[in-house]
């Protein structure tokens, strides 16, 4: 192949497809358990976390909510990606061998958010959100007829965790910051200094996003084994949280998330209709079922 500026660009064209075709066609399920909050810096204040705004009998003036209750900051972080493709392996035309290679770009664009999203809600345990508590704790303060009471979204234990989420509402668990998306870049100029000193050209990938904590309200994490009485409890758990002032926050969980090896007690436990002891399942499609590696220990 010739090297000038149209044949450069044909070949960056070329790996940009093959990179782009493998991103849109990778599985990732950040959409199903994320809220995606684009970032106009380098980290972003969720002054409204904790905020719960609720309608009431207007008498008198209105009640006005405050939103500088908590304040949670989630920095952007820099990503990047780069692969170097010698001159003569373009210039003999032997740019087949590279295209498994950007594919795999691809995919792992694609999949990053879901690496950092997951990996979140599994160091739930460990981590702070806006009130100052783990994620995950037994004692996040609710004040309740001017008296504050710890209420726990979790279950203690020593088992392979699992979790349950509310993502029906505009507000979600986990918070997808977004400050400049995945992008594909080259560096191929002929008078480029690297180019010029090392015969190669650079390809890679670049993005400015993180994850961070949304509503400990909307989430419930478990240690304890996946079965019917873990699942009903941690259900009715969710369903009876209240916000700040006692009101029920009518929360409805629908999404349950496991790692590979709670696969199948997932599958039996919101897909079958008969129990393994006999007697039907009442469990049964009370949840959708998300599967991801990034959860496990």
């Amino acid at each position: 192949m010739l090297i000038n500026d149209n044949s450069l660009d044909l070949v960056f064209k070329g790996f940009q497809t093959v990179y782009t075709d493998a991103y849109l066609e990778a599985p990732s399920h950040m959409d199903r358990v994320a809220m995606t909050v684009p970032s106009a810096g380098r980290d972003e204040t969720y002054g409204w976390l904790g905020m719960f705004p609720q309608l009431r009998e207007w008498i008198g003036q209105r009640h006005v909510n405050s939103l500088k209750a908590h304040s949670f900051t989630i920095t952007t972080r820099k990503f990047e990606s780069t692969v170097s493709v010698r001159r003569d392996d373009i210039s003999d035309d032997r740019l087949g061998i590279f295209k498994p290679f950007f594919s795999e770009m691809g995919q792992g664009a694609r999949r990053h958010p879901d690496e950092l999203i997951f990996g979140l809600l599994k160091d739930g345990f460990s981590t702070n959100c806006f009130d100052g508590q783990n994620f995950f704790d037994t004692d996040h303060p609710v004040e309740i007829d001017g008296a504050v009471t710890n209420v726990s979204n979790m279950q203690t234990g020593a088992k392979a965790a699992w979790f349950l989420l509310d993502v029906g509402r505009g507000v979600r668990p986990i918070i997808w910051q977004e400050r400049e998306t995945y992008e594909f870049q080259r560096l191929d100029g002929r008078n480029d200094p690297h180019v010029f000193l090392n015969d190669e050209y650079l390809y890679g990938i670049r993005a400015r996003v993180n994850a961070g904590f949304g509503l400990w309200q909307l989430a419930f994490g478990s240690k304890s084994d996946l079965n019917e009485e873990n699942y009903a409890a941690a259900r009715a758990a969710m369903m009876n949280f209240k916000s700040d002032g006692g009101r029920s926050l009518g929360i409805t969980p629908t999404i349950l998330v496991v790692p590979p090896a709670l696969e199948s007690d997932a599958l039996h436990l919101l897909n079958t209709e008969i129990k393994a002891g006999g007697g039907s399942n009442p469990w049964k499609g009370t949840a959708d079922l998300v599967v991801t590696p990034y959860v496990a220990e």
